[in-house]
């Protein structure tokens, strides 16, 4: 049985991919209507709870007390990682757990001018929700050593897939192609994401994993490639210094950050292949299944 607290993009992806590979599903959503619109499947394998980040109803309670693994993608907050805090001592008590996969960001490293880090490299976020990524990182770290429960953090880039991706920005016209002299942006396909996790589970793996890329690239490429695909013009090409002010604080802060991020160990401990090593296989396999 696999428990998904917190199923979102990424965890829905993996389940859609790698489901078949458990007899029972649970994932966890913040509001009714989704929960209902989930469970109106009666075929189907997944059953949807809700879980608001604090109060742990008894179903919820039950289902992770009978899991194998779990899958965690909510984040965290200025109190520490809500699931940790109210799901940490049936966790802790859950028999059959044996692996733990936690999705964090690569946004823990910080700033680092564009030069290249990988899981040695000491984080220094600088946005506070990073802050708060790492502190949960090691909180869930601990936790599992703590208990002897494998947890595998999985660091993403800027992920994207279908419905969430450059073809999509052209054809709503919401596109822009901002120019910034030296910046660079790792990407990953929500399909690799998915291979990841499965991996981790597989393995039972313990620490920290860049899941990311081979190709750190301007943030604009995607942009212009997508436009060629679909056979149109690109947007013009925006300073960000013009682009800036009509930045939200969290896209802002995305573009003070620069950094290249090393994926080899997800290849070599966990045997990851990318399907989708740049964002060009990407794109173009979104691109035929439009």
């Amino acid at each position: 049985m696999l428990i998904c607290l917190g199923l979102g993009y990424s965890a829905q992806h993996f389940v859609e991919i790698f489901g078949q590979k458990f007899d029972r599903i649970v994932g966890t959503v913040r509001g009714a209507e989704r929960a209902a619109a989930l469970n109106a499947h009666p075929a189907g394998r997944l059953r949807a709870l809700i879980f608001d980040g604090s109060a742990v109803a008894p179903d919820l309670r039950s289902a992770i007390a009978a899991a194998d693994a779990a899958l965690v993608s909510v984040p965290p907050d200025e109190n520490g990682d809500p699931v940790l805090r109210a799901c940490g001592d049936v966790l802790a008590h859950a028999q059959r757990l044996r692996a733990i996969v936690y999705l964090s960001t690569i946004g823990v490293y910080g700033d680092r001018g564009g030069a290249w880090v990988d899981e040695a490299t000491p984080p220094q976020p600088g946005a506070e929700r990073s802050r708060e990524r790492l502190a949960a990182e090691q909180a869930w770290l601990d936790f599992g050593a703590r208990h002897n429960i494998a947890v595998a953090i999985l660091r993403l880039a800027g992920i994207y897939g279908p419905g969430q991706n450059a073809l999509v920005q052209i054809a709503s016209g919401k596109a822009r192609r901002i120019v910034k002299p030296g910046q660079v942006f790792n990407r990953i396909h929500v399909g690799d994401i998915a291979q990841a996790i499965d991996a981790a589970f597989t393995r039972r793996a313990f620490g920290i994993f860049n899941v990311a890329d081979d190709e750190p690239t301007p943030p604009a490429d995607p942009i212009v490639f997508a436009a060629r695909l679909m056979g149109v013009e690109p947007p013009p090409e925006i300073p960000f210094d013009q682009a800036a002010p009509s930045m939200s604080p969290m896209a802002l802060s995305f573009w003070q950050e620069c950094r290249r991020v090393k994926n080899d160990k997800l290849k070599r401990e966990l045997g990851v292949s990318l399907r989708y090593p740049t964002y060009r296989e990407g794109l173009r396999a979104l691109f035929a299944e439009r």
